[in-house]
């Protein structure tokens, strides 16, 4: 890649970086951090989920 293509690509980076974190210090203001904060925290998961991808538990077999 060229030296000028290169300076680019890397001035867009850091310039998304930027905004990404612009966007999550507004979006924490907004919600004042507990949306995020519970999230984190797996509180949204279902029991026995935490840490995992909430509302995909496996459903429960039945005993016969």
């Amino acid at each position: 890649m060229a030296e000028p293509a290169k300076k680019m690509a890397q001035q867009t980076e850091d310039r998304l970086e930027n905004l990404a974190e612009t966007v999550r210090k507004k979006f924490d203001k907004v919600t004042e951090g507990t949306y995020r904060d519970r999230i984190i925290a797996g509180r949204f998961a279902e029991d026995g989920e935490r840490g995992g991808e909430p509302g995909r538990a496996e459903p429960e077999r039945k005993q016969d």
